[in-house]
């Protein structure tokens, strides 16, 4: 019976834009969910501290494919050092949407790396460090979407 109730509730926060606690953990997932929205929109707008989204994102933002759709299932991970150098710090699944999110703790300090990886095996790596988690206040407003084929 808990077992029950603990999926229902979460299968309502998870459906649901309506801000609740924002200590829970939260986080995307490729076993082919598709609770996000919003696709290519800066997450943190809505999940951060006060804001109306649920959880406060560490983490967000949006994989397209070369005909602009989301990228179902990408995988995201931050590293120390360019091109996958280094040590990883965090892994983080895309859902079927092509969205990626988590509310766990990321370390920023002194900047990490992205590679974005497709299911095909191609990865994109950025060149230059982030020190933050909000990737769609850039890509797809200042700077091209994240896209990998």
């Amino acid at each position: 019976m808990l077992a029950t109730l603990l999926f229902a509730t979460v299968l309502i926060a998870a459906t649901s834009c309506s801000k609740e606690n924002e200590s829970d953990e939260s986080f995307s997932s490729n076993t082919g969910g598709t609770e996000s929205h919003n696709t290519g929109e800066n997450c943190m707008n809505c999940h951060k501290s006060g804001g109306d989204g649920e959880g406060r994102f560490t983490l967000a933002g949006s994989v397209f494919n070369g005909q602009q759709s989301g990228y179902s299932n990408a995988v995201v991970r931050l590293y120390t050092a360019p091109n996958g150098g280094g040590t990883l710090k965090a892994t983080i699944n895309g859902d079927a949407r092509g969205n990626f999110y988590t509310t766990s703790g990321i370390d920023f300090a002194g900047g990490l790396y992205v590679a974005v990886a497709g299911t095909g095996g191609n990865v994109e790596y950025m060149n230059s460090p982030v020190t933050s988690g909000a990737c769609s206040s850039c890509h797809g407003n200042s700077t091209t979407q994240i896209v990998v084929n």
